[in-house]
């Protein structure tokens, strides 16, 4: 994080499971903290499957086949498509059921069901347009490979409105910036006091996941392989930056994969990865530091 200045603002606190800390030069009037917290709630509303009282809630417990469409639903879904198409499958918005069913369910039991299975077709189970969002069965939504993304962009958005000059958005590994160049370290995934690396983020997005993050039981954490509903093994951290946190969460989750560096590439986003034997890897021309 930057520091603040004299005059500028810093605010922390918990929403939709995580903490977060915000930044600006000028300080934050109340209005715009209000602003921010309704539309936390808005989205959490919409896409916790945590809550009972949520949009994807009713869909998955098949308590409603169809319900209104939520505002964010064009916007993450149709990157749900490219992801799906960059991955062969492997990212998918109906993993929820699949989470559940390995512990990480909405009473956060952290106890497997049974064994891995995979997430439906989601193109073939999941419609939204004329208004409604519909599900051919129940099956549960759940937008981790990119929701928390695009609410750090509708977090920033709110806050242009009403502070000028530099922001940070900061809600846990998924960072936003306006203004000042913002230095991250690359913390390591198997050691929380080390990092592999600094990039820098400038009027851009940087989101990072790890296998470290949401984990439980042997072997089982929160990124799975929809083809197959188990975690993935190969890689055990990922970093994107890109023009918004939606685009730059995404590829986190699509560099799990083969197909996510490509999708990088077509984006103009740079990249770091960490294979679970220890190796690196990141983007050609990446222009950030790597430790050795």
């Amino acid at each position: 994080m930057t520091t603040p200045t004299a005059t500028g603002s810093s605010w922390a606190f918990d929403a939709i499971g995580t903490s977060w800390a915000i930044e600006t030069a000028s300080p934050l009037p109340s209005i715009a903290r209000g602003a921010v917290s309704a539309v936390i709630e808005r989205f959490d509303r919409d896409w916790s499957r945590f809550r009972d009282d949520s949009v994807v809630s009713a869909l998955g417990s098949g308590r409603a086949a169809s319900v209104p469409v939520p505002a964010d639903a064009d916007a993450m879904l149709s990157l749900y498509a490219q992801l799906d198409a960059a991955t062969a499958g492997a990212v998918n918005p109906l993993v929820g059921d699949a989470l559940a069913r390995l512990g990480y369910d909405a009473r956060l039991t952290l106890t497997p069901a049974g064994d891995p299975e995979p997430a439906p077709l989601w193109r073939e189970t999941l419609t939204w347009g004329d208004g409604r969002l519909a599900v051919s069965r129940a099956a549960t939504i759940d937008v981790g490979a990119l929701g928390k993304g695009r609410l750090v962009d509708l977090v920033l958005d709110t806050l242009r409105d009403h502070v000028d000059g530099d922001i940070v958005v900061d809600a846990s590994g998924d960072l936003a910036a306006r203004g000042e160049p913002v230095r991250v370290a690359l913390e390591h995934p198997y050691d929380a006091t080390r990092a592999i690396g600094v990039m820098t983020v400038t009027d851009a997005a940087l989101c990072a996941s790890g296998i470290n993050r949401r984990s439980w039981g042997d072997g089982l954490h929160h990124v799975l392989d929809a083809r197959t509903g188990a975690p993935v093994r190969a890689f055990a951290a990922t970093w994107a930056r890109a023009d918004t946190a939606m685009r730059a969460d995404a590829l986190a989750t699509a560099l799990f994969f083969d197909g996510g560096p490509e999708l990088a590439a077509s984006w103009g986003a740079h990249w770091v990865r960490m294979s679970t034997d220890g190796r690196v890897q990141w983007s050609p021309g990446f222009d950030g530091e790597i430790f050795s």
